[in-house]
């Protein structure tokens, strides 16, 4: 306990590492002040920031900064009344890609439970602006739930994106605990529904670790993810952007890390990332890249 009687934070282990990284770091914030776009690198104090902005990446956020829930475990600004999406944002994040030479760009979104749709149709349209703007270019979508609307979630697999992400977030028993109005069973819905849909988009979600969940716990969450129909998974450490938010019950080991990653293999997961600064579009793009190789081996 420290003098004022809180818990003290677990000091910072050896194995967390954060590569701070040398390059186009001026290049790529450069471009999101001018075109006047949000990233979740920064909304979500993601540790791999420095790393990405210097390989000359980024996970753009649209919709704005603040999102209309407020999960126990995110640094992204609540509002329950943001101001509405500007409609020139996909030509802004078009041409923000094509200044940085993208040749696959992760798109993903604060939650809009104010829209009808969740939001689905300005993902949409960004996906079509990229295509017209970039054909080669690949495009991740990292969506919100959607409140498990079947319609909303087509909307955005109809315009063609390369991967649809959905994350879980944690195991079952705390989900309700840490997020808000998202749940489970809710998620694993609206996975089976994206692999089910016909379009054979890749399926992606991913999960953190340390926040109190069991090892058998996140056994069951890979499991039940892969029943879903996900087919790439990502498992990274938890940790807590501030003293206000949810506290870190533990520093998951690499070797665990390594021994979930095993697990989520031998479940029959094309492609998986399992290590302590794994984040869900954290060298997305090599991510995919293992899918299809998986694919095409004989």
């Amino acid at each position: 306990m420290d003098v004022k009687g809180k818990p003290e934070r677990p000091r910072l282990p050896r194995w967390i590492k954060v590569r701070v990284g040398v390059g186009s770091r001026a290049e790529v914030a450069e471009t999101l002040r001018d075109l006047r776009l949000n990233t979740v690198c920064a909304g979500a104090l993601c540790p791999n920031l420095g790393e990405c902005f210097c390989r000359g990446t980024a996970t753009f956020l649209i919709m704005g900064r603040n999102c209309t829930r407020n999960c126990k475990f995110c640094a992204i600004g609540h509002d329950s009344h943001p101001a509405p999406p500007e409609a020139d944002e996909p030509e802004r994040l078009a041409e923000a890609a094509a200044r940085l030479k993208l040749r696959y760009v992760v798109v993903t979104s604060v939650t809009r439970d104010d829209l009808p749709d969740g939001g689905a149709s300005c993902f949409a349209a960004v996906i079509r602006e990229l295509h017209r703007r970039l054909p080669e270019t690949e495009v991740e979508v990292l969506t919100p739930d959607f409140n498990g609307d079947r319609e909303a979630l087509l909307t955005v697999l109809d315009a063609g994106p390369t991967v649809f992400n959905h994350n879980i977030e944690t195991v079952e028993r705390l989900s309700s605990e840490i997020r808000t109005r998202a749940t489970y069973r809710r998620t694993l819905a609206v996975l089976e529904m994206a692999a089910g849909s016909g379009k054979k988009i890749p399926v992606k979600s991913g999960l953190m670790l340390g926040l109190g969940e069991t090892d058998e716990e996140v056994r069951q969450t890979l499991r039940d993810l892969r029943g879903a129909g996900v087919s790439i998974v990502t498992i990274g450490q938890y940790l807590p952007p501030s003293a206000a938010h949810w506290p870190l019950d533990r520093y998951v080991t690499p070797e665990a890390f390594e021994e979930f990653g095993s697990y989520a293999r031998e479940l029959g997961f094309s492609a998986v990332a399992s290590a302590p600064l794994v984040r869900s579009s954290y060298h997305a793009g090599e991510l995919v890249g293992e899918l299809s190789a998986r694919r095409v081996t004989p």
